[in-house]
């Protein structure tokens, strides 16, 4: 592979050439600089050693965004340690999951979480630390509880004198070497551990530096809204971010739009970063109705005045997003065609990548001078892309992947990794689509069956649905999305209804219950908003799985 720089080195010199500027701040509240992150980086690793964690040995991190979710991020893999981030939305049982099938020898939890997970369920873990101070939540170890109660007097003798810029040394990765284990699920039967090395990370690294931190400096503000146990959040928004010298605002509550509105205003971010639901949201809610009136409407036909009005409403939209942004990237699903018109005629600065997490996330990207309305840019830097067809331009083919950026493989599972690593490196991401003469990549379906949660979390249809299957009087279900809502489509076991002399409005009582019931087990944001009865079986293919596209 390319890369023989050591990815860590990175982590060293923005903390080095930053030290007295501003790195980690959670929004409405505390602020780190760049030399008290290398602090509690240089503490968490006397921490590491002395409790016996060894180069790697896997730490999950589950927790809302946070200044201490970062730094413990930073410190594992600046220790050599194999750092697993999990989704805190995942509901206890997937969590358990993770941990135990990760192998997971400590595990940071935020305050939420720590109140939902069950430690008998992890036995192996050796010890739970509380992120927002640190605190050991569980110790199993001696030497672990040793080593938290005498942190400060140990980092004391280690550094007599002060911790200065010269101390920050950090583990010299290789490329090859296992970096982080990224879960797409939380399920154990759909549990993919997809296994990203350092060269994956530092391919993504690498091309945000070159391609997008040209545009801003060092010390520009940036804002964390999507999860960065998501790959597509930790690594533009965090990971550049935070390598590039900038000031990273985390939003530690869920992020509703007025939050989101709030924080683009008071940080002005030099570029954001974001999923299709939070664009489309912030349009529809605080831009189209401005401009679907008569006036608006007739000014924008009048070719004289047509370019002014277009002009102010974009700097209307343009403020929407802090005023300061050098671009709006877009990725994690496609964009509503309708906004994706409208803020291509305003001229406004916006552009639509595409990745997966087992690219660590990048495949495409265009800068907005090139973006191509219906497109998802072009090859990024350090990767391959071929559509499977005999003429990628007009063909629909499977969309491949190769080179820098993609995982080692899923974790445990040679199955799964035989079935989307080829034998010639090429990853099958399970998108058909068309390329471009020029090479800008145009997504027409997805072969997979993921839906994006509104704060950019993966949803997994056919878990909802495998756990729904097994309730009273479901025969087959399909889950879909609408807007933000998930809706169960029921085609119901009409025998036995009938067998119990039950009525269509019991037949619906029973499924009401059912929803409640399954909501119980599932995280906030995949939970259904209604179950639609459906008459007659679904159409289905020759192996009998669901045309789930008919009912989208």
């Amino acid at each position: 592979m390319e890369s023989t720089i050591s990815f860590n080195s990175y982590i060293e010199q923005s903390i080095i050439k930053n030290w007295d500027q501003d790195a980690l701040t959670d929004y409405k509240g505390a602020t780190l600089q760049y030399k008290d992150v290398a602090r509690k980086i240089e503490k968490l690793h006397i921490l590491f050693e002395n409790s016996g964690v060894k180069k790697g040995d896997k730490i999950a991190v589950c927790g809302r965004n946070s200044a201490h979710w970062a730094v413990t991020f930073l410190a594992t893999l600046s220790y050599g340690a194999v750092v697993v981030p999990i989704l805190h939305e995942f509901n206890a049982e997937q969590i358990h999951n993770i941990v135990n099938h990760s192998e997971s020898k400590l595990l940071f939890v935020g305050d939420v979480v720590a109140t939902m997970i069950d430690e008998k369920e992890m036995p192996h873990l050796e010890g739970i630390v509380y992120l927002p101070d640190f605190s050991l939540v569980v110790s199993r170890t001696d030497s672990l509880t040793y080593a938290r109660e005498h942190l400060n007097a140990m980092f004391g003798h280690k550094y007599p004198k002060y911790f200065r810029k010269e101390h920050v040394s950090y583990h010299h990765d290789t490329p090859e070497e296992l970096a982080l284990i990224n879960y797409t699920s939380g399920t154990t039967g759909f549990s993919k551990g997809v296994m990203l090395p350092y060269r994956a990370i530092w391919g993504n690294l690498d091309f945000c530096l070159k391609r997008l931190g040209i545009h801003f400096k060092s010390g520009s503000n940036m804002l964390s809204i999507l999860p960065m146990a998501h790959m597509y959040g930790l690594a533009i928004e965090f990971i550049f971010g935070f390598c590039h010298g900038c000031h990273l605002f985390f939003l530690t509550r869920l992020p509703s739009p007025a939050i989101i509105a709030q924080a683009f205003a008071d940080i002005k971010p030099a570029v954001v970063i974001s999923v299709p639901l939070v664009i489309e949201k912030i349009i529809r809610k605080n831009v189209f109705p401005k401009i679907q009136n008569n006036v608006v409407r007739l000014l924008l036909n009048m070719p004289v005045v047509s370019k002014k009005v277009k002009q102010r409403i974009c700097e209307q939209v343009y403020q929407a997003f802090g005023g300061n942004a050098y671009e709006v990237i877009i990725g994690g699903a496609a964009l509503n065609q309708e906004v994706e018109e409208f803020l291509y005629s305003i001229e406004f600065p916006f552009t639509v990548g595409y990745g997966a997490t087992e690219c660590a996330p990048l495949i495409t990207y265009s800068d907005y001078h090139d973006f191509v309305p219906g497109s998802c840019g072009t090859a990024v830097d350090h990767m391959e892309v071929k559509i499977n067809s005999r003429d990628p331009e007009t063909e629909l083919g499977e969309i491949l992947a190769r080179g820098c950026n993609v995982m080692l493989g899923y974790y445990k599972n040679e199955e799964a990794t035989r079935q989307a690593l080829d034998e010639n490196g090429w990853y099958h991401t399970g998108d058909q689509g068309v390329m471009s003469a020029d090479g800008h990549v145009f997504i027409k379906g997805r072969i997979k069956n993921m839906l994006l949660g509104a704060s950019g979390q993966n949803i997994y249809p056919e878990e909802i649905e495998d756990k729904l299957n097994s309730m009273a009087l479901v025969s087959e279900c399909v889950i879909v999305q609408r807007a933000e809502r998930l809706v169960a489509l029921v085609h119901p076991d009409y025998d036995e209804a009938k067998s119990m002399g039950f009525s269509e409005d019991e037949i619906a009582g029973v499924m009401e219950q059912n929803r409640h019931a399954l909501n119980g087990s599932l995280p906030a944001y995949c939970t259904i908003s209604a179950i639609e009865i459906h008459q007659e079986e679904f159409a289905k293919t020759p192996k009998k799985s669901i045309k789930r596209y008919l009912y989208q």
